[in-house]
């Protein structure tokens, strides 16, 4: 055990010897990224019907989010390895349980718009740091199925926002939507917990594991920008349908909010975790490469159900068919980079820029589309297979690249 690193007894092992209660943590760093992400969206006609914010106003909330994120991203990349991975960690739970609680404090106290703005400040950068650091710090657990691993730890981002949106659904049809104040405070209790386990558990950088690339031999590298496609089309295939699904739910099938938020980016969230778990269930008898091309394939077929299909329910089991199909992009690509590239937190902060601005622009990309075509949001999908496309010509290339080295 490291100096440092604490123990904590807990039956016959001790947290601080145990890295299987680091990937625990881990796990629970996904899914408060999840309610970060998308516990707000669901109130965003609350917030203006409650408070009188107009609707463009609140869409401010998503790019300063986005941005926040962005910037974290970027600048995690210089500090992370030099203030640690630990005090890095305690610093997003405390920055995210603390944004939670403002979000529903704030809004009550002060001007609610600035009250808004202020915890979404706070939870984003909470957010950001932990996108950068959890998926590193599980690289550089020791265990044997690293892929696996990454995979089954990102599944818990599609957990955590099928469990946001039913356990808020739950809450607001029990107690009324009126009482959602209670209920930003009470997600504060997640981050809450896992910083009591980042105080504990053990925890290497991956640049403890061997020698890693700087980042300045990772810009002349070919295949890392290979990556940084591979990345920035992962999250924009993923998001694009994503952020649009419940919208897309509604105004198709004619159904309520409610109904729309679980057949839309409930579903999809469930089959992308479903895609995670078994691909980290199989991945001994799975090629990764391969396994990620045969899901850009599905990703570009969905698209075009949800784009082309006449019949509602085909269009919507397209946005379902999506998430299936994304789900080991991201996580898929953090491991290819992690064999291939040999690199250390920098790279890792990198590729989670790439990430998010797909994340970002795939979004708004559809929305701009669907909106010069008077809101038509099939029209802007459509559009958007423009992703896929990218993402199956870079996994080309990474296949391509792999030949003529064995063949070297």
């Amino acid at each position: 055990m490291r100096p440092g690193n604490g123990a904590v007894k807990l039956g016959k092992t001790r947290l601080g010897e145990n890295y299987n209660w680091t990937i625990y943590a881990c796990f629970i760093a996904y899914v408060i990224q999840a309610i970060a992400g998308n516990f707000a969206p669901l109130l965003f006609l609350t917030f203006r019907n409650t408070y009188g914010i107009p609707i463009e106003k609140i869409s401010l909330l998503i790019t300063l989010v986005f941005g926040v994120q962005l910037l974290v991203d970027f600048l995690s990349a210089v500090f992370v390895s030099k203030i640690g991975y630990r005090t890095a960690m305690i610093a997003a739970d405390c920055l995210t349980a603390v944004g939670f609680v403002l979000l529903g404090v704030l809004p009550l106290r002060v001007d609610p718009f600035a009250g808004l703005v202020t915890a979404s400040v706070v939870f984003a950068l909470g957010s950001g740091l932990m996108e950068v650091l959890v998926s590193p710090i599980v690289e550089a657990c020791p265990t044997k199925r690293k892929s696996a691993a990454m995979s089954l730890l990102h599944s818990f981002y599609s957990w955590g926002v099928a469990g946001v949106i039913l356990l808020s659904t739950a809450f607001f049809a029990l107690f009324g939507i009126r009482n959602w104040p209670v209920l930003a405070c009470l997600w504060g209790v997640v981050p809450a917990v896992d910083l009591l386990l980042f105080l504990v558990v053990p925890i290497r950088s991956v640049e403890e594991t061997g020698e890693k690339a700087p980042a300045r031999r990772l810009f002349r590298s070919g295949k890392f920008w290979i990556m940084m496609l591979l990345m920035l089309c992962a999250g924009a295939c993923e998001q694009s349908v994503s952020q649009w699904a419940s919208a897309f739910a509604e105004a198709g099938l004619g159904v309520t909010k409610a109904v729309g938020d679980l057949a839309g980016p409930c579903a999809f969230a469930l089959l992308m975790g479903v895609s995670r778990v078994f691909y980290a269930k199989n991945s001994e008898r799975i090629s990764l490469l391969p396994f990620m091309t045969l899901s850009g394939v599905l990703c570009l077929v969905s698209y075009l159900m949800a784009s082309l299909a006449t019949a509602p329910v085909v269009g919507l089991l397209g946005c379902a068919l999506c998430g299936l199909s994304v789900g080991v992009l991201w996580p898929g690509t953090f491991s290819l980079s992690a064999a291939d590239l040999k690199g250390g937190t920098a790279m890792f902060a990198l590729l989670a820029l790439a990430g998010d601005l797909g994340c970002g622009g795939g979004p708004a990309y559809v929305g701009m589309v669907a909106g010069r075509f008077g809101g038509n949001l099939k029209k802007g999908l459509l559009a958007a297979t423009v992703f896929p496309v990218l993402l199956l010509a870079a996994l080309a290339l990474c296949s391509r690249r792999g030949k003529v080295r064995e063949k070297a």
